[in-house]
């Protein structure tokens, strides 16, 4: 049996915006309820005010459950049909999940799980509020499970994505800036005889290896990922 062709879809915010998520990166000034985003998502806020914290990933988390996974979600499932599909993202939504993708790689966390705030391998689903007081199996208390400014991603996730990536015949970058490290390393791992795709409104404007040849595509997420899908059916990629 042949194998399928290899695609990896590396995801940002920019695909979950048109889901109707806030991209806090992209918001006025960065600011939520006047206060920094940075403010609220660090390990310091959690030490200093874990109330404020949980509600902004309460509020967050139920903004999620209403969402719904829109047609750029959608086309990156239909492609399984033709192609092995891996999608690494670093949102940390569930709408790649919920559209019905296979194989996801959360980078940052998962915004529907929560975990102990002391052993990090407790981790478990979650989608009501998590509440001050509400504990771990070993009696630690719950805090969301996402990766904040100024901790590092897991290294065990972090080298799956890196196998995913160096072993893929196409790149597809779909709705991110490139400017959160490490995640933003990974394009570099991609083969230099495999081709690769930025999808975003200002995609010619990343700082990217520029001896490489990449296909740029100047769309937001849906339209752009119309392109691609209608590109990779008529096996023209």
């Amino acid at each position: 049996m042949t194998q399928k062709p290899k695609i990896v879809f590396f995801t940002g915010a920019g695909i979950s915006a048109e889901s109707g998520l806030q991209t806090f990166r992209g918001s006025k000034d960065g600011l939520w309820e006047n206060h920094k985003i940075e403010a609220i998502c660090t390990p310091q806020a959690w030490s200093n005010n874990p109330s404020l914290v949980l509600d902004f990933y309460n509020q967050r988390r139920r903004q999620c459950i209403v969402a719904q996974p829109n047609l750029a979600h959608k086309l990156i499932v239909k492609l399984e049909e033709q192609y092995e599909v891996v999608v690494i993202t670093q949102n940390v939504d569930d709408l790649h999940g919920r559209a019905g993708s296979t194989r996801v790689i959360h980078l940052h966390g998962e915004l529907m799980k929560a975990r102990s705030s002391v052993n990090g391998k407790l981790r478990y689903d979650w989608e009501k509020d998590i509440l001050l007081g509400e504990m771990c199996d070993e009696n630690n208390q719950l805090r969301p499970d996402v990766v904040w400014f100024g901790e590092a991603l897991d290294a065990e996730i972090l080298d799956n994505a890196i196998k995913e990536v160096v072993s893929c015949s196409i790149c597809i970058v779909v709705g991110t800036s490139l400017l959160v490290y490490p995640a933003n390393s990974l394009p570099n791992y991609v083969p230099f005889g495999s081709q690769m795709v930025i999808v975003d409104p200002k995609a010619n404007e990343m700082e990217v290896h520029r001896e490489r040849s990449i296909h740029y595509i100047n769309e937001k997420a849906t339209d752009g990922m119309q392109i691609v899908y209608d590109t990779l059916r008529m096996g023209k990629v």
